[in-house]
């Protein structure tokens, strides 16, 4: 301990606990955290033993709230993978599935709060949103700073959880096995993705599987990210930017406006082989005696798709992978909607809804687009999800009644009826006596046609209501069928077990037609266009021109693409003219597509 010490203790500053006067105390304080976190690993035995446990909790979750063994083995093989690349890295096992865990955890909770707000599951394109998007950041500082306090501090424990393992994992796999290993998992990953068929428009607002639905959405994200922009659209020359007029000053008193959304309806003539009571014809006929074909974007369920293209004005297939959560996307991001357009004309707007506002966050969507009195299930006093018809309309003339008893404003009515929804198995206010299908129909196309008709019935007494009860109030009256309904899978050559989301349809599929009508009581629309399909996203404008209102520079571009296109718009032969419009929207902050 002579000269030798006393040189070391001058270059390092350290002296030995016998010949110092710092207490034993001060020394373990310092020395300890050294043995803890570097000097010292954990047992082989106790690594691997956490190790497995950790394994054995995630493969509980997996097997228990991941659904059926397809998507169970696509959700665990993911998670297997992701632990494996990790453990290429490192090498080291314990940190790689502890880290894994707890981002598992992290999006089970993510999900299940997302859920409990806005009815929807965590989407991989929520992660990319929210990092590259600072006001929403600020947003949530502001409104829900308690819930980003815990998001951080999640981040914060997994990066503190992770440190520490790193240092102390006594695990070591070779990098060939990891490499193996994260090889076998992905083929099968990329097996069970297909195994498990197509993902259900209503997989992320229905069903719990947060692990898989998340994994499954980095495709579609990644599609996203590859485009720039959640909507499809064309680089082209500077054109001039869209204006929204600050006023709205129609030439004549403008005549209120009823839209109705006839759930799951579409006319049997379209389908020469099916015998049905032909009194149904007129039902489906416009105030020129004709019937007009709609297209629209969906099959048998998933009406928010076509209610999205009304009202917004746009096509859903132009969002990709991402068309299922247009509404939820979307909201506050599309303006110059079709009820912004009706209420700087003056127009009070209101939804007749028939299930609760929350589902599918549609509550939060029309109020976005800007219908924000919304009477829904509850506040319409409604006793199950499918009324008949007549109760929402009988609903909407007391509406009626009380707003012009008190003002002069016309009225902007949205009406979604019920009755024609799925199931078919059972039949529908069985004391009503209206005819079903002739001999041989089908049991299921049997009830369809029977609700058919006493949604004609409804609509008649409704339309003879409004005439007897209002004499000196003008009314144009624009109904669409949203989609098929399942009941006419067989007519189009699909198995009778097939559900409606197991019917895959190219949008020009005969599958994807129904009808739109226009007429009016006290009014007289002009001419409807003389084209022989229309397709959903130009029905906005042309109900804003049926009213014969000022349009915007927007929803004349709609009109001039509706003669251009034939009536056509995602399926438009000329695409770079839709795809330019969507530019045009973009660039004029009409959408915001990011």
């Amino acid at each position: 301990m002579g000269a030798n010490w006393r040189i070391n203790q001058l270059v390092s500053g350290f002296s030995p606990p016998s010949m110092t006067s710092e207490p034993l105390s001060g020394y373990k304080s310092r020395v300890f955290p050294r043995i803890l976190f570097a000097d010292r690993t954990l047992m082989p035995v106790v690594a691997w033993t956490l190790t497995a446990a950790i394994a054995a909790a995630l493969a509980y979750y997996h097997w228990t709230y991941e659904g059926w063994r397809e998507n169970i083995l696509f959700a665990g093989a993911v998670t297997t993978a992701l632990v494996a690349f990790l453990s290429l890295i490192t090498r080291r096992v314990l940190f790689s599935i502890a880290v894994v865990a707890c981002l598992v955890a992290m999006i089970v909770v993510a999900s299940d709060v997302k859920r409990r707000y806005i009815d929807m599951v965590l989407h991989a394109y929520d992660v990319v949103f929210y990092l590259t998007s600072f006001a929403t950041l600020r947003y949530l500082w502001v409104d829900h700073h308690a819930a980003l306090l815990a998001i951080m501090a999640a981040f914060a424990a997994t990066g503190l959880l992770s440190w520490l393992l790193y240092r102390a994992d006594g695990t070591r796999v070779t990098r060939t096995t990891s490499a193996t290993i994260m090889l076998v998992c992905v083929g099968v990953a990329i097996w069970a993705s297909h195994a498990k068929g197509e993902r259900r428009n209503t997989l992320f607002y229905w069903d719990a599987l947060y692990l898989s639905s998340f994994y499954s959405s980095w495709a579609e994200t990644v599609e996203t990210i590859w485009r720039g922009q959640l909507l499809e659209a064309l680089a082209t020359q500077p054109k001039p930017l869209f204006q929204i007029p600050a006023v709205c000053e129609p030439t004549e008193r403008p005549p209120h406006i009823i839209l109705i959304h006839q759930e799951s309806v579409v006319q049997p003539s379209l389908f020469p082989t099916l015998k049905y009571d032909t009194t149904l014809d007129p039902f489906f006929t416009s105030h020129d005696g004709k019937l007009h074909r709609l297209r629209v974007e969906t099959y048998g369920g998933a009406s928010w798709l076509t209610e999205f293209s009304v009202l917004a004005g746009v096509s859903t297939y132009s969002f990709g992978g991402m068309r299922t959560f247009v509404q939820s996307l979307m909201q506050g991001k599309v303006h110059d909607t079709l009820p912004q357009s009706l209420t700087r004309c003056g127009y009070r707007n209101s939804v007749f809804y028939p299930v609760p506002k929350d589902f599918v966050s549609n509550g939060r969507f029309y109020a976005a687009v800007g219908m924000p009195e919304i009477f829904d299930y509850k506040a319409q006093g409604a006793k199950r999800f499918n009324e008949r018809d007549r109760f929402y309309y009988n609903n909407a003339l007391k509406h009626f009644e009380t707003h012009i008893a008190q003002s002069q404003k016309p009225l902007f009515t949205f009406i979604i009826t019920a009755a024609t929804h799925l199931p078919y198995h059972y039949r529908y206010d069985p004391d009503v006596n209206v005819p079903g299908g002739g001999a041989g129909t089908a049991p299921e196309m049997n009830e369809y046609l029977r609700r058919l008709g006493m949604a004609r019935m409804d609509y008649v007494e409704f339309r003879a209501e409004l005439q007897r009860r209002f004499p000196n109030e003008r009314f144009l009256i624009v109904q669409y069928g949203d989609h098929q309904p399942v009941a006419t899978r067989t007519l189009l050559g699909f198995d009778a077990g097939l559900t409606a989301e197991d019917v895959k349809l190219t949008p020009e599929s005969l599958g994807l037609i129904t009808y739109y009508s226009i007429d009016g009581i006290n009014y007289q629309p002009p001419p409807m266009p003389d084209v022989e399909t229309l397709e959903i996203p130009y029905l906005g404008a042309v109900l804003l021109d049926a009213a014969r209102l000022p349009l915007s520079e927007a929803y004349k571009e709609r009109l001039r693409l509706l003669a251009v296109c034939d009536g056509r718009y995602f399926t438009c032969p000329a695409k770079s003219e839709i795809l330019g419009f969507h530019r045009r929207l973009i660039d004029s902050g009409l959408v915001e597509a990011r």
